[in-house]
């Protein structure tokens, strides 16, 4: 399959920005990896690796790394941006006076803006304006892409000829691209799994056996299509690679971010601790304020994302949360 594109940038260097860049510079493209921190980006250019957010893979000689975004952007025909959520505006904003417009980006970014309730494409638009945007989701551990074990995603655009040259563009021998129109479906199925993903931490730190665990994916996915039809989003997403399946991967991964900071809280630490001693970004936690004003706001019964918020901002205990869910009403499966 002939690549679409020959040049392109990547914004953030964390994991999925790393991995983003490494699948581009395999697939033949001339790829631009720019970061906000001079010193990270100088780390980089002498380790030729990510050590500290992707360790163990080793850059091409044809990936470059900038902190300049004139360089970064400079005949880029496609940008990617790996910035965490709660950081694209401050980033987007920054950057939209040399953005080449013009050019689409697909957003890698899991979450919900706090104060806005905006999704990463949306936040995108506000800093930018009228750009076209695309988002990819699924089940992506960055270490297993990296490491070129099978993986499939789904690449998602308000305009399908966007979704198809993204699809194009990163689909490999390792790594296989479905395309959707569900724009807002799997940007808000793949914020809303980093919620339940804590969820199931909490689980596991605390013993609660797999049959909880199984439950809670499954009636998880429910609150998640049950805030999805409020935005029109498609059933079938919340069937698809960017709800059960990336859901599914983020609750059981040993490395996953949001289980493993779960795992901790329902061991006993706090959340505050938990974030100070983390060196990547946990998604899930400014993301289940943000599920939760949502639901609120538009009055969608999202208990497990309520027990997730009690206990991550309340103080609540896991023990007390769970007491809850079990001992309410008795209904209906469907």
């Amino acid at each position: 399959m002939s690549i679409p594109i020959s040049r392109a940038c990547v914004v953030g260097d964390g994991a999925m920005g790393t991995v983003c860049a490494l699948l581009l510079c395999e697939q033949g493209v001339d790829v631009t990896l720019w970061g906000r921190s001079v010193e990270h980006v100088d780390t980089l250019c002498q380790d030729r690796e990510n050590k500290k957010y992707l360790a163990g893979f080793s850059f091409p000689d044809s990936l470059k790394i900038t902190h300049d975004a004139d360089d970064a952007f400079h005949e880029a025909e496609l940008i990617v941006s790996a910035v965490p959520c709660q950081f694209m505006r401050e980033i987007w904003t920054k950057l939209a006076d040399t953005f080449p417009h013009g050019v689409p980006i697909v957003s890698v970014a899991k979450g919900i803006e706090n104060e806005t309730l905006l999704l990463p494409s949306a936040i995108v638009k506000a800093c930018l304006g009228d750009v076209s945007t695309a988002c990819l989701s699924g089940p992506s551990i960055a270490s297993e892409v990296a490491d070129h074990k099978p993986a499939s995603l789904v690449v998602a655009s308000d305009d399908l000829a966007v979704a198809k040259l993204v699809q194009q563009t990163f689909s490999t021998p390792h790594v296989r691209i479905y395309s959707s129109t569900d724009h807002v479906g799997v940007e808000l199925a793949g914020a809303a799994k980093n919620v339940i993903a804590i969820a199931a931490g909490i689980c596991d730190g605390i013993g609660a056996g797999d049959n909880a665990k199984a439950s809670l994916l499954t009636r998880g996915l429910v609150e998640i299509a049950r805030l999805g039809e409020v935005f029109d989003a498609q059933p079938a997403t919340f069937r698809g690679l960017a709800g059960v399946g990336d859901l599914f991967t983020t609750c059981v991964s040993k490395v996953g971010r949001n289980r493993s900071a779960g795992e901790r809280i329902g061991r006993g630490e706090s959340t505050e601790h938990v974030l100070a001693t983390t060196t990547s970004v946990i998604e899930g936690i400014p993301t289940t304020m943000s599920i939760f004003e949502l639901a609120a706001k538009h009055n969608v019964e999202m208990p497990i994302v309520e027990a997730v918020a009690a206990v991550l901002f309340e103080g609540d205990s896991p023990a007390a949360a769970i007491e809850r869910l079990m001992t309410r009403r008795l209904r209906s499966e469907l």
